[in-house]
């Protein structure tokens, strides 16, 4: 009699591939979570250096006062910070609630008809580019050890051990634009009079510069076109806060 080979089957399929195949899987799956975040991070900060330079820039125009523009600067932070937070909060509430009422329909098809999903989950592998015989062996082994996990992350995409949470993607959206807002409002305060704006500017154009360049590595894109699209979005926004804001102060 032949060796078992390790427990291999007739298919050529083993516990060790599946294992292996999971766990590549789920690794892949928490690369792509952290990577999310740190790009929503880096996209918080920039709205964060953005918004908070073109208010602080615009009341810098209209008076020279350091409390009124200290003032200014920190009711943007906390605005801004906190809407940021609650549409995050909101936003990500609606797609875990999305992604649980997908899952109890996947739950109630599996109670259900259970021949019928793993036939599905068959035809769906084989539109991955598996064998027919090979797709139904991975389904049966699939739906044996997890039917319900099987379906969520072929089926829907989804793992049902990372739905996404709502509070920290309210946190973080929240920290990451207070750290991003908190670099131009330091920059104007803290140089004399004459110094604020040009000390702001240049603060706030090389931190834009750094975001684009972080946001270019996370997207896999050419960072000459991200740093350029966030110099010039954040150049023209101080720009037009400032003219307005000396014409105002010009005209009280």
């Amino acid at each position: 009699m032949a060796p078992s080979g390790g427990g291999r089957d007739s298919g050529g399929v083993t516990e060790a591939d599946g294992t292996a195949e999971h766990g590549a899987a789920e690794q892949s799956a928490a690369i792509s979570t952290r990577l999310n975040w740190l790009r929503a991070g880096v996209l918080g900060a920039n709205d964060g250096i953005i918004s908070t330079a073109g208010l602080v820039v615009g009341v810098a125009g209209a008076t020279t006062s350091r409390t009124a523009i200290l003032a200014a600067g920190v009711a943007g932070l906390l605005a801004g910070a906190l809407s940021m937070a609650a549409g995050e909060y909101v936003s990500v509430s609606s797609q875990r609630d999305s992604e649980k009422a997908a899952l109890d329909v996947e739950r109630r098809e599996l109670e259900e008809s259970p021949e019928a999903e793993l036939e599905e989950l068959t035809g769906l592998l084989v539109g991955r580019g598996l064998s027919e015989p090979v797709a139904r062996e991975a389904a049966e082994q699939l739906t044996e050890r997890d039917a319900l996990r099987a379906h969520a992350r072929v089926e829907l995409g989804i793992n049902p051990d990372e739905l996404a949470n709502p509070w920290h993607a309210a946190a973080a959206s929240l920290v990451a634009f207070t750290v991003g807002a908190l670099l131009p409002l330091l920059a104007i305060v803290l140089p004399g009079a004459s110094q604020r704006v040009p000390v702001t500017v240049v603060a706030v154009l090389l931190s834009l510069t750094l975001c684009g360049v972080l946001s270019a590595r996370l997207g896999g894109a050419p960072a000459a076109r991200a740093i350029l699209r966030n110099v010039a979005g954040g150049a023209l926004a101080m720009a037009v806060t400032y003219a307005v804001g000396t014409w105002l102060g010009a005209a009280t």
